[in-house]
């Protein structure tokens, strides 16, 4: 049941991607030869007026083909003889859908299963009742210099956008340990050195608490959005890692690993209402994650093809589409290389366990 699940959530980022190139591409009168939701041999085919539908066997991606996008076309309608302000969001539109979903999952995540709307504002700090009834601090981060009321802006030079970071950063620090933590006090920015987080009558870490607000639609839509640039920001120092070697050759998935882990959540929540929590966090997060990725400029990614439109703005004549199918073709051969070294890594870790 888990892979199954897996499987229509990975399908339903996918074709929300592709259904972004569509749609703009039909507003803009460009022509589309075909739509298709996932990859390799036909499931099914139809097709209405000029286009072809379909649904293939490998749900590992799809495609939105129009009319002349690697070559010269005589058609006025392909792609390459659109106005470049129409190919431009044609090609954003994508990533742009892949923001929407991403956004839409948090915004029904935490209208529907949380109890308030998180900040990032202290509210309180551990306390100890004494023998004579009296109330004293057991919070070190009170102790060194933090207050009510601060709002945390980042800790050790990590920005803080939303309570899910907080929840990242804890998970790294250790009791005891000094950090530097820049927090927003009276409407002014305040640095606070050798700042500890640590509860000295049970050693936890979490040593204050913060501020839920009421939940309305401006609450929601503001805790939704700081969640969003949390994930955009987990995201971006992922793929800078990657590009940097800093990331380890056994952390690289691929498709076979996306689909892995949304049935894990699945089958390894308590509940239905947990795993619907659960799988909307890591949809907002891989949809979030495929929205960026396309962007970057690597060529045969959207992000690759928007640089030549921007080449073309500022050179006011296209580039040559043979020397740009080439381009493409070489950043294609390469992200298929990786896609097939990811593959694999998914792979042993689903023989061995790892």
């Amino acid at each position: 049941m888990g892979v199954i699940i897996a499987i229509i959530v990975f399908g339903l980022i996918v074709t929300v991607h592709e259904f972004g190139h569509f749609i703009c591409a039909k507003l803009s009168g460009i022509k589309v030869l075909e739509f298709s939701v996932g990859m390799g041999p036909k499931l099914l085919q139809k097709k209405k007026g000029e286009t072809k539908y379909s649904l293939r066997a490998l749900p590992i991606g799809g495609y939105c083909a129009m009319e002349g996008e690697d070559s010269t076309n005589s058609d006025p309608r392909s792609f390459r003889n659109a106005k470049l302000w129409k190919r431009m969001i044609v090609l954003v539109a994508g990533a742009m859908m892949n923001f929407v979903l991403g956004f839409v999952a948090l915004v029904i995540m935490v209208s529907v299963f949380e109890k308030n709307a998180p900040t990032t504002v202290v509210r309180d700090f551990a306390k100890i009742r004494n023998e004579d009834q009296s109330i004293s601090y057991s919070s070190m981060s009170y102790e060194t210099g933090l207050q009510i009321d601060d709002k945390f802006i980042s800790i050790d030079g990590t920005k803080v956008f939303s309570d899910i970071d907080l929840v990242y950063i804890f998970d790294t620090l250790n009791p005891g340990e000094a950090h530097t933590v820049v927090v927003k006090r009276n409407g002014e920015k305040v640095t606070l050195e050798n700042v500890v987080f640590e509860n000295t009558e049970n050693g936890s870490k979490y040593d204050f608490a913060i501020y839920g607000k009421k939940k309305n639609p401006l609450t929601v839509l503001k805790v939704s959005g700081d969640r969003f640039m949390t994930m955009s920001h987990v995201i971006g120092l992922s793929l800078k890692q990657l590009f940097t070697g800093n990331m380890k050759k056994d952390d690289v998935s691929g498709p076979v690993g996306v689909v892995s882990v949304i049935s894990d959540t699945a089958e390894q929540s308590r509940n239905v209402s947990e795993a619907i929590e659960n799988i909307l966090y890591i949809m907002s997060l891989i949809t979030i994650n495929v929205g960026i990725f396309n962007l970057l400029p690597i060529p045969g990614l959207d992000g690759g093809r928007l640089l030549f439109c921007l080449i073309e703005l500022v050179r006011r004549k296209p580039v040559k589409p043979e020397h740009e199918g080439y381009v493409h073709l070489a950043g294609m051969v390469l992200l298929f290389s990786l896609m097939i070294f990811a593959t694999y890594n998914d792979i042993v870790r689903l023989v061995t366990g790892g």
